[in-house]
């Protein structure tokens, strides 16, 4: 925002103020040339100086811009996560400490501002005070040119007169010179978004069905980040494919990349033997319904965060998704029932009731392939129960994918790919990985070992009192 205001300022302020000085100094210097060069040159030599002065500061102005960036980006970071993290920072008694942190992310900014103002001033100022030296040499060549009797005494006033006047506007020109140069790191920062490639893609589907297919896939999110490493499975129409493995082991990419919310680097990805690649991404996300684990939804009402899922769905259709995904069971208890507003990012709802809207936008949209980002991570037991019920009418016969983190949601799952570091580790059926050792088995030796320990616990907690000092079973005491 800050650099789209600059940029703003620059067209509408400086840019025109300095074309419109330099343009009425042209004239001028054109009609002191039409009386006598010489009191001409004398008095506009310092021009090109003066100009190739804050000419020559843009280095240093870029340098001073730039620092003045990175520390008012830190600035601006630190105060938005205190305000996200004010209630954890107060839980763990570390708001003082963060506090203290910020005030000299603060400084730095004020600090460097001071020294960045200085820098540009050592510069504009040198450069405005040149243009004095103008008038001294119009008084010393005019004067000597009036005893030699070259000129009239007309003249010499003339001149005097018009060169006081002429440097005036060039002191802001100068300075709408150096602003100019200072908004050439926001204009970077702004191109390194405008340079991206557009994704493009024929408006064409080609696709015969809806198998996805990861052939060889590598994918880095610059040249020194490499997230996926020579990827290759297919998730069949019809099956439930599950995709887990440790945190930062690519699932979660491997979604978008299927989806084109990135192109990848290497190999190729088809939907029914299409390549993603050579398809417009709207026309893409057609085939597509994705339920994230965290959920977006906007100031609006309850009917038309639904109606997001398909523009220019009628009521009935909204209501009859709504209902499909259990939302009619909190609706009909608002006041406004389907037109009830939901505050921003829908913070009237609770998180089983926002699930429930983004699962209901799923099913107006009936794509046939349907993208589950651990849906139902963060939810208690009984809104986890309704939403798999949602879940489970919303993904009959299509292609399904689904990012677990959880062994008891891929319980039921008809395919499981394991991803390690970027990298297929184990790909097959639930019943033929968990013969086979691996991550997999070793997931579910470790799910089962906790659930043995909780119920050990447990039991022991229920099953021994102690009675003057010693342990005493609470059945054989009954």
């Amino acid at each position: 925002m800050s650099d789209s205001a600059k940029l703003e300022t620059l067209t509408s302020h400086w840019i025109p103020e300095l074309i419109g000085s330099i343009i009425s100094t042209l004239l001028v210097s054109l009609s002191l040339f039409f009386f006598d060069f010489r009191l001409a040159l004398a008095a506009l030599w310092v021009l090109p100086v003066s100009f190739g002065i804050v000419l020559f500061s843009a280095k240093a102005q870029n340098f001073f811009s730039r620092k003045q960036t990175k520390l008012k980006l830190a600035c601006a970071d630190g105060i938005q996560e205190c305000l996200e993290t004010i209630r954890d920072l107060r839980v763990n008694n570390a708001e003082k400490e963060y506090l203290d942190g910020l005030d000299v992310k603060i400084k730095a900014v004020e600090k460097h501002a001071i020294i960045a103002e200085l820098g540009t001033a050592v510069f504009v100022s040198s450069a405005q005070m040149i243009l004095k030296f103008g008038i001294v040499t119009v008084a010393i060549v005019g004067g000597s040119l009036l005893v030699s009797g070259k000129i009239n005494v007309m003249t010499f006033f003339m001149f005097l007169l018009l060169v006081s006047r002429v440097y005036d506007p060039l002191q802001m020109a100068l300075q709408n010179l150096a602003a100019v140069i200072s908004v050439n790191i926001a204009s970077e920062r702004m191109d390194e978004i405008l340079s991206h490639d557009i994704q493009t893609g024929a408006e064409t589907l080609t696709n015969k069905g809806y198998d996805i297919e990861f052939k060889n896939v590598g994918f880095a999110y610059d040249s020194s980040e490499t997230v996926l490493k020579d990827v290759s499975f297919v998730a069949k129409q019809g099956e439930v494919t599950a995709l887990i493995g440790p945190s930062g082991g690519g699932k979660t990419t491997v979604s978008r990349l299927a989806a084109r919310f990135w192109d990848i680097t290497k190999g190729t990805i088809t939907v029914g033997g299409m390549d993603i690649s050579k398809v417009e991404p709207e026309k893409l996300m057609q085939l597509y319904s994705v339920v994230f684990q965290d959920v977006t939804l906007f100031n609006n009402t309850v009917m038309e965060n639904i109606r997001l899922g398909k523009q220019g769905a009628t009521d009935e259709e909204v209501i009859r998704a709504a209902r499909m995904a259990n939302c009619d069971e909190f609706v009909e208890k608002m006041e406004q029932g389907y037109n009830t507003m939901i505050g921003e990012n829908g913070c009237e709802l609770s998180g089983g009731e926002r699930q429930r809207i983004s699962i209901a936008r799923a099913f107006l949209k009936d794509a046939p392939i349907v993208f589950l980002d651990e849906a139902t991570a963060s939810l208690d037991v009984d809104n986890e129960n309704i939403v798999q019920e949602s879940l489970s009418r919303l993904i009959q016969n299509k292609t399904v994918m689904i990012i677990a983190h959880r062994m008891r949601t891929v319980a039921n799952t008809d395919h499981i790919v394991v991803l390690k570091d970027g990298m297929v580790a184990q790909d097959g059926k639930p019943e033929e990985l968990i013969n086979e050792e691996g991550i997999y088995q070793h997931m579910l030796s470790y799910r089962q070992n906790q659930k043995t320990g909780r119920l050990h616990n447990v039991g022991k907690c229920h099953s021994t009192k102690t009675v003057r000092g010693k342990k005493k079973s609470s059945y054989a005491r009954r």
